[in-house]
């Protein structure tokens, strides 16, 4: 029963946590786009109001004409639209979901006793502190150096070379599929502590001065502008890192670390395009693409450097299946017993008389044969189980389930 309603609060969650980071995200691309399009009033009246920049556009049939003021406007306006519970929710749904998925059997998701031998409360404690000390050291590097020359490059610089470590930590420290998502995670806690920290009270303090009829200080303007734009470059980062979860070819690869950060440094790059092509249009700059290429010449360059070695032995079959190859009849068919063995050594633990993960058993032939393909899918094709390899399943082991079950899964 605990393992069908964690099923359900794992679905239930995921699905808030996608509708609300759609949100979220959508708004940060359309906000980054007005900022980029926005041009001069032309107006007059407008220029008197202190409007910076304004734009006009058209949606579903009816024209837009939305205008920004650099600083404040000459009245507040008596309904005003705040931006925030779109990051919290995202954030607030996201934890609740790491904390289902991933802390709450820290055991066996978060644990890979061939990285660190630890404990699940301590690897628990480890993996939230991941987000409070890169939040920590990732706020100090904006204040200490995001005012000086050339402070926002040396801003990026350092929060780069963060965000490196903190991956190469991760995965060396916990199991990969959980690294990749930790890191996804430790970077969204981060966006939504810029919003929490910085972007809403300035926001909140310009409103106040507007109110209390005193002159803005335009330093809340600057701050928050600076954090939305490091938000905006951590969007297509974070969004890899949590879609890798359902592709075990990457986070299982021995240089898993280096595989989330070029990727990360991909979608960056193709942000930036993104980012610019609004400016292009206008003249502001130069054609972005090539900020586009590089990010898919990293994204070939990660391809082609994992591209799967040939193997020896049983280990070619499992390259061959997994490749969708199905083995010829006769010689190749697999007797049910031998894959009974590898199934008790491996399989029975978590999926046996004692314990059913996901409602399923294996421990007898008519079970494995209503499960076969579940097994084939999960133990052969992705190799998601067992669990960070809990067990110790061989390759060749997975190649002899997969040569079964393509030879018909058959059973006594």
């Amino acid at each position: 029963m605990e393992s069908y309603l964690l099923d359900w609060a794992n679905l239930l969650l995921r699905w808030v946590h996608v509708i609300t980071a759609i949100a979220w995200v959508g708004s940060s691309f359309y906000f980054v786009f007005l900022d980029s399009s926005l041009t001069p009033p032309v107006d007059e009246d407008l220029k008197k109001q202190g409007v910076s920049g304004e734009l006009w556009a058209l949606h579903g049939g009816g024209f837009y004409h939305p205008v920004k003021f650099a600083v404040r406007p000459p009245q507040l306006p008596a309904h005003l639209h705040w931006f925030y519970w779109e990051s919290y929710s995202t954030w607030l749904s996201g934890f609740a979901l790491f904390t289902v998925s991933y802390l709450w059997n820290a055991g066996t998701y978060l644990v890979d006793k061939s990285l660190m031998n630890w404990s699940p409360g301590a690897a628990v404690a480890v993996a939230l502190s991941f987000f409070v000390v890169f939040w920590m050291l990732y706020d100090a590097i904006c204040q200490l150096f995001g005012q000086r020359k050339n402070g926002d490059a040396i801003v990026g610089a350092l929060v780069a070379v963060l965000v490196c470590a903190a991956s190469w930590l991760a995965c060396h420290w916990f199991a990969g599929r959980a690294a990749f998502l930790l890191v996804g995670a430790m970077m969204a806690t981060a966006m939504s502590a810029n919003v929490f920290f910085w972007i809403i009270p300035g926001q909140h303090k310009v409103v106040a001065a507007i109110k209390a009829g005193e002159p803005v200080d335009p330093v809340h303007g600057q701050r928050g502008k600076q954090r939305s734009v490091h938000n905006t470059y951590f969007t297509l980062p974070v969004l890899f890192a949590m879609l890798s979860n359902h592709y075990s070819f990457t986070w299982s690869h021995p240089q898993n670390w280096l595989v989330l950060i070029l990727m990360m440094l991909a979608g960056a790059a193709i942000r930036q395009f993104f980012v610019l092509r609004h400016g292009w249009k206008l003249g502001r700059n130069r054609h972005p693409l090539a900020y586009a290429l590089v990010g898919v010449a990293v994204i070939i360059g990660v391809i082609v450097w994992m591209k799967p070695v040939p193997a020896v032995g049983n280990a070619v079959a499992i390259n061959s299946i997994a490749a969708g190859a199905h083995p010829a009849a006769g010689n190749d068919t697999i007797p049910y017993e031998k894959v009974a063995k590898v199934l008790e050594q491996r399989c029975y633990q978590c999926h046996g008389a004692q314990l059913q993960m996901k409602n399923m058993r294996l421990d007898s032939p008519e079970l494995l044969k209503q499960h076969a393909q579940a097994v084939y899918q999960q133990a052969v094709v992705t190799k998601l189980m067992p669990m960070n390899n809990a067990t110790g399943i061989t390759d060749d082991e997975r190649a002899l389930i997969g040569q079964w079950f393509l030879a018909g899964a058959k059973a006594p």
